[in-house]
């Protein structure tokens, strides 16, 4: 999901935005003043005398992974993809050092000095991605379509074959779509999954269910709470509004859902209104797709004879 950032989205941020302004303002520096950075620079010395247009060249280089890096770190879980290109310079340019100094043409002095400044950026970058990827806390959208389609069958979603067959870039589309049923910023946790349980409940899809129900449970929203909201019961007064209003809109009932809204918005404001909104009416895009392609029977909440 891609709620407000906790303490560890910021730790993140941190990680990958030091490297982007490490590289911008390097990049910066040699561009400017590049024979003012072959004398800051020590060690590049040892690499011969300076070439003003090779060394603005490589600014460039650093101030483009700037750039990019900076623009992942302002959202690491959305763009992790742009920190991993923005990246690319930096880990190619410390694997050519690692590379000089196995095979004797740099020496190790020169190397470790080099450190910090060549191995350090492009490791906190890959440290910042590979945390976000471990918390799960990732788009799908940079996902190349084999790793992305893997993923699905993994879930058992049985319109993934169909997607991936259709052509016309359908598959990476749908990743973006799936970006909208898990949208959170000013809504509470418990607010906006009971708007979305609410939703996909009258759907009537259990493998659906589950899913909106597994993100809730991971976003801190009790079990219990959550099932007692499935049962007809919500816990309190803003659990039934929410749900409620997730409900009215996947039935189409206007009156109700307009009534609903205003409520909300009234005690909540607009923006909330519009995020629980969007999750209640993106989330009945995977019911519906299902029954559209004949998978209807895959899709039904079992109920007894």
């Amino acid at each position: 999901m891609y709620g407000k950032f906790d303490a560890i989205d910021r730790v993140v941020q941190i990680l990958i935005g030091s490297a982007a302004l490490f590289s911008f303002f390097f990049g910066l520096y040699m561009l400017i003043n590049p024979l003012g950075w072959y004398g800051f620079v020590d060690t590049v010395k040892a690499t011969g005398p300076a070439n003003v247009h090779f060394i603005r060249d490589i600014g460039l280089a650093y101030l483009g992974s700037g750039v990019v890096l900076g623009f992942a770190a302002l959202h690491p879980g959305l763009r992790w993809g742009a920190a991993i290109v923005g990246n690319l310079w930096l880990f190619a340019h410390g694997v050519l050092h690692i590379y000089e100094v196995v095979i004797g043409i740099c020496s190790q002095d020169i190397f470790w000095r080099d450190a910090p400044g060549v191995l350090g950026p492009p490791l906190l970058v890959f440290a910042g991605v590979f945390i976000q990827l471990l918390r799960q806390h990732v788009s799908p959208v940079p996902l190349p379509k084999f790793a992305f389609v893997s993923l699905m069958r993994d879930m058992n979603e049985p319109y993934i074959d169909d997607l991936s067959c259709a052509g016309g870039f359908m598959t990476e589309r749908f990743q973006h779509g799936m970006l909208l049923s898990g949208h959170r910023h000013h809504a509470s946790a418990p607010l906006f999954h009971m708007a979305c349980l609410g939703s996909v409940r009258s759907e009537d899809c259990g493998p659906c269910i589950e899913t909106v129900r597994s993100y809730a449970l991971s976003e801190g929203v009790g079990s219990e709470r959550v099932k007692h909201a499935l049962a007809g019961k919500p816990d309190s007064a803003e659990d039934a509004l929410a749900y409620e209003f997730g409900t009215a809109i996947a039935s189409g009932d206007l009156v109700q859902a307009a009534e609903l809204g205003d409520k909300i918005e009234a005690r909540f404001g607009r923006d909330v209104r519009t995020e629980l909104s969007l999750g209640a009416a993106s989330v009945r895009m995977f019911p519906a797709m299902k029954r559209g392609l004949g998978y209807a029977s895959a899709c039904q909440i079992p109920r007894p004879g």
